[in-house]
């Protein structure tokens, strides 16, 4: 495939995007705050991609405002019909497109039940922006190639605003700065390269982070099963050490994802002691000097504090998907059995 995949151009469109959805959603920061007022805690209504985004909304919001966020199972409400009582709780629901009919039923669900609600999307003037209070349409543009990559860092752009509108302790023009960040990363060399080259042959492999970086992890681990055809698991390394780590093996390398800085930091970089001293290979995405030490192969992440590494530890991530998916003669762009919008019950 010698012209550029879809996956490929939509990976480099990210700043752009992101630039547009903050120039979008920060000024509507005051419309989450209204809507949130007397709320007590946020529930995440999502599904694949937008699920993981859900996973770093809910640490932003519990470890930098103060507030409990859980993320919801449908089921609940399209299967089981069950009601209860939802005052006091801002529904937040994500898609892609907006017309996953499960997830808009959610929503609905959960205003009936009392919450309030709010959707983040897309797709401007879809089924989820009818449902909702407020609706946060991100700035993405058209997304060609099925593996989500501008629509999920356009998502946690979306999340950080909200989470600042809901009253995190986090410096806003921090945030603004991210796009230029991910745009010098995107413009220096390629440094997975060597990964790919490593993960040619692997029969699956172990994706792992936690704290903020929780979300990138899961991310690219089910970026590696779409694009890939991957046995790629995404795990918190706390839960990994609980037993997984059995599965890590010369076949089976790990890919640790770690902020820079932060509590998490220090046991990402034990994981890949770990991991080197049992025979396999750690590949490490971020983390910094001391888990590129320990590692066997290192990618470096951006250059930002904790709470906004997701947003670029996910660009080398979805660069190492696209050209190990092609290296094994796969389209990234239409993976076998996918389609852009998922369709449960």
């Amino acid at each position: 495939m010698n012209e550029p995949t879809a996956m490929r151009s939509e990976i480099g469109q990210q700043p752009a995007a992101l630039r547009a959805t903050l120039d979008a959603l920060t000024p509507r920061g005051g419309e989450a705050a209204a809507l949130a007022r007397d709320c007590r805690q946020v529930l995440f209504i999502a599904r694949g991609t937008s699920d993981n985004a859900a996973v770093y909304g809910s640490y932003l919001l519990q470890a930098h405002a103060g507030m409990l966020a859980t993320l919801a199972s449908p089921s609940i409400a399209t299967e089981y019909h069950s009601r209860m009582d939802l005052s006091g709780v801002l529904a937040v629901a994500l898609s892609q497109s907006g017309a996953t009919e499960e997830i808009v039923e959610t929503l609905a669900w959960a205003r009936d039940c009392g919450a309030r609600t709010l959707a983040i999307t897309n797709g401007g003037g879809s089924p989820l922006t009818q449902v909702a209070d407020v609706a946060f349409v991100t700035a993405a543009g058209a997304e060609l190639a099925v593996p989500a990559t501008k629509t999920f860092t356009t998502q946690l752009a979306a999340l950080a605003v909200l989470a600042i509108a809901l009253g995190a302790d986090l410096d806003p023009g921090l945030l603004r700065g991210v796009p230029d960040e991910i745009e010098r990363m995107l413009a220096g060399p390629d440094d997975t390269a060597a990964i790919v080259d490593a993960m040619t042959g692997a029969a699956g492999v172990v994706v792992s982070g936690r704290g903020h970086a929780y979300a990138a992890a899961l991310e690219l681990a089910l970026k590696l099963k779409e694009a890939c055809y991957l046995h790629a698991m995404g795990l918190s390394w706390a839960d990994l050490l609980h037993g997984p780590i059995a599965v890590v093996d010369a076949a089976t390398p790990a890919i640790i994802v770690a902020a820079d800085s932060g509590p998490a930091l220090p046991g990402s970089i034990e994981l890949a002691r770990r991991v080197v001293a049992a025979g396999a290979r750690a590949y490490a995405i971020g983390g910094g000097p001391g888990l590129a030490a320990v590692s066997s192969l290192a990618v470096p992440g951006p250059q930002l504090p904790e709470w906004l590494a997701p947003l670029g530890l996910i660009v080398p991530g979805q660069l190492l998907t696209e050209a190990l998916s092609r290296r094994l003669g796969i389209d990234p762009d239409s993976p076998r059995g996918l389609s852009k919008v998922t369709q449960t019950a």
